[in-house]
């Protein structure tokens, strides 16, 4: 027996841990160790993810978000149109043209009457005397006439047999030719006041209406150049009406005579009557800038009253390709107009002239094109530059 193996009293062997578990302890230590290192890789990896996408959203929230719309190209003939005030194409006041008293008369407002028609009756009391006493002269004048003239033809007689003088043949012949002349001015006299005794009946000057009566039975009437007269009657002819309309300068060249024109009018909701272009002032009124045209347009049933207000629609040729954009697009600052456009993801603003306002919408003249993107309600801090995206759906 070695002495080796010989074991003391009290001492104890030690067991010993096979080669093989030793290997597992390491195992198990390096898998461990490499799943900590690995978590530790990972969740610093997925911070860095989280905190670059968090970078990402912010940066993306910090870029504003806009509607946008594309410009309507205006239409090659477009319309205007403009209030016009609606006139009888003939209208006048009808006065007396002699002093008297009404007698009568025939037609009141609203009536419809024919030239020629009777419309009143004047007594003339003073124009009747003064006549009697035209006649009364007219027959002193013929009387001394023919006295005159049977003296001449006897002077004219005795001249032959030398009995008077030549001298006195010349003065009863020229007594005649006055006696003559006073019979002609007191003629005339007659014919001047019988043709005023036909004033006393007051006719209708052409077909049309009444409009206004002014007088009554018994008034007055005062046809003197001394004092102010009074107008019996309002008339006018409602066939055909005038309608007048201020065209502004910018529209000036497209309205030629000739051209057609349609007006409607509240009160016929839905309808159009026909018109036409006659004339204008060929003048543009300085102190409002616009042109007087007159368009005409038939009324055979008179459903158009003279002094309405009418609409007058303008058929005009655009000479410039326009575009319209909406009032919300526009941009006031101190450059002038402008809109935002959207270029390469950019608000790029730019200056646009614009033409007529339609309420709700602009023409533009130049500075944007119908296919441009222009933002709509861009904000006040809007520049140029500045990233913008365009809300899901795109431009409308």
């Amino acid at each position: 027996m070695n002495s080796a193996e010989i074991q003391t009293p009290g001492q104890q062997s030690k067991p010993r841990l096979p080669l093989l578990a030793w290997i597992a302890i390491a195992l198990v230590l390096c898998l461990g160790a490499g799943m900590i290192a690995y978590a530790v890789s990972n969740g610093l990896q997925r911070r860095v993810q989280a905190q670059s996408a968090l970078k990402e959203v912010t940066l993306n929230m910090a870029v504003p978000t806009v509607t946008a719309v594309h410009p309507r190209q205006g239409a090659a003939a477009e319309e205007v149109v403009l209030p016009g005030n609606a006139q009888a194409y003939v209208a006048t006041p009808i006065w007396a043209r002699v002093n008297g008293y009404l007698k009568t008369w025939y037609h009141d407002i609203g009536a419809h009457v024919k030239a020629g028609d009777l419309l009143a009756e004047i007594e003339t009391p003073e124009v009747d005397r003064q006549l009697d006493q035209a006649r009364a002269d007219l027959a002193t004048a013929q009387a001394n006439l023919d006295l005159s003239q049977t003296t001449a033809d006897r002077y004219q007689a005795l001249l032959k047999s030398d009995s008077v003088a030549k001298q006195d043949v010349d003065d009863r012949v020229g007594d005649l030719h006055a006696k003559k002349a006073m019979v002609d001015s007191s003629a005339y006299n007659v014919r001047r006041l019988e043709e005023m005794q036909h004033f006393q009946k007051v006719y209708a000057p052409f077909d049309g209406v009444i409009t206004a009566r002014n007088i009554d039975i018994g008034a007055l009437i005062n046809a003197g150049s001394n004092a102010p007269g009074k107008e019996l009657f309002d008339m006018a002819a409602t066939n055909k009406l005038r309608v007048y309309v201020n065209v502004p300068q910018a529209y000036s060249r497209d309205v030629r005579p000739g051209a057609h024109a349609d007006l409607t009018q509240a009160e016929f909701p839905g309808r159009k009557f026909n018109g036409t272009i006659v004339r204008n002032a060929d003048a543009i009124d300085p102190a409002s800038r616009t042109l007087l045209t007159e368009v005409d347009v038939d009324n055979p049933s008179g459903e158009l009253l003279p002094g309405a207000f009418l609409s007058v629609h303008l058929k005009l040729t655009s000479k410039v390709g326009t575009v319209i954009v909406p009032v919300n697009a526009l941009i006031f600052r101190a450059q002038g107009m402008q809109v935002a456009v959207v270029r390469g993801g950019k608000a790029e603003l730019a200056p646009i002239t614009i033409g007529r306002d339609y309420g709700n919408e602009v023409e533009v003249l130049s500075g944007v094109t119908a296919q441009d993107e222009i933002i709509e309600n861009p904000s006040d801090s809007l520049t140029s530059g500045t990233q913008v995206h365009i809300a899901k759906g795109g431009a409308k």
